[in-house]
């Protein structure tokens, strides 16, 4: 995932699924040529090994925490909580269930459309997608303005994404996330700081995502822990596909987006999205 997209998922986040509102293709950082990032070998190593472990897994399916933090216009810092359950099966199948005060929808992509479906509203929106996970992420942020924080962990090559525009980046040292010992390790880049514990031992997996806007008015930040994980999780053929609710109205992604705009600017004014 690009690093302007990191960027945005906060912004995206605060909308409800995920939407960006600024859109984000077109835009190109204000920095020149990028130096060779300095990188602690060791962090390196073991973000790759995660890289790989999550690459790797033909399904996987995890738990997810959300704290998104929010900033008002008159400079008081928010915090908004959520709960998602994230399913993948590779290359072409994502499932995300998400419920809390700023989300209650679950978004689909089944190898050939792309859904999101608004619990309490009883609206969605559908199109054609593209054939991959990490064409329909691109697809979803370069075409729609939609944004799903974290993304970038299910791509294939989640390095690659994780790297780009990086700075530096180093070892912190080993600490306890839940139940488990997690490698914590911290990167900086032009645009975010952000921060990620692995698990340690052979299943390298994230424990805690943490992002820092640093172009953003008081730097918000948004967090995601990570838990139950199963690299081999078992789907019946449908649970990937949407069939809306006989009630519910479709939409369009631009409508959508609209009511995205008014939670953001409701919520920078102090209330509740």
């Amino acid at each position: 995932m690009r690093e302007e997209t990191k960027t945005l998922s906060i912004v995206g986040a605060t909308l409800g699924i995920v939407f960006t509102v600024v859109a984000s293709h077109g835009f190109e950082p204000a920095y020149g040529q990028a130096a060779k990032p300095d990188v602690d070998p060791k962090a390196d190593a073991l973000l790759r090994k995660m890289s790989s472990t999550l690459g790797n897994a033909a399904t996987l399916q995890f738990d997810a925490d959300h704290v998104l933090e929010v900033v008002t216009n008159d400079g008081e810092k928010l915090q908004f909580l959520a709960k998602s359950k994230v399913s993948v099966e590779r290359p072409n199948k994502v499932r995300s269930d998400r419920v809390g005060a700023v989300a209650d929808m679950t978004v689909r992509y089944d190898g050939n459309q792309l859904s999101i479906f608004g619990k309490k509203t009883k609206m969605y929106a559908q199109t054609e997608a593209p054939p991959t996970i990490e064409e329909t992420l691109d697809f979803a942020r370069d075409k729609l303005g939609i944004e799903a924080p974290g993304a970038d962990l299910i791509y294939k090559s989640s390095y690659e994404g994780l790297m780009e525009d990086v700075i530096s980046g180093r070892y912190i040292g080993l600490e306890p996330v839940g139940d488990r010992m997690c490698h914590h390790l911290a990167y900086r880049g032009n645009q975010t700081d952000w921060q990620i514990w692995i698990a340690d031992g052979d299943q390298a997996v994230p424990c805690r995502y943490v992002i820092t806007s640093k172009l953003m008015p008081s730097a918000p930040e948004y967090a995601v822990g990570m838990t139950n994980w199963n690299l081999e999780a078992k789907f019946r053929p449908d649970f990937f596909s949407f069939t809306p609710p006989t009630d519910a109205v479709k939409i369009e992604f631009l409508q959508l987006a609209k009511q995205a705009g008014q939670a953001k600017q409701k919520t920078q004014q102090g209330g509740r999205p």
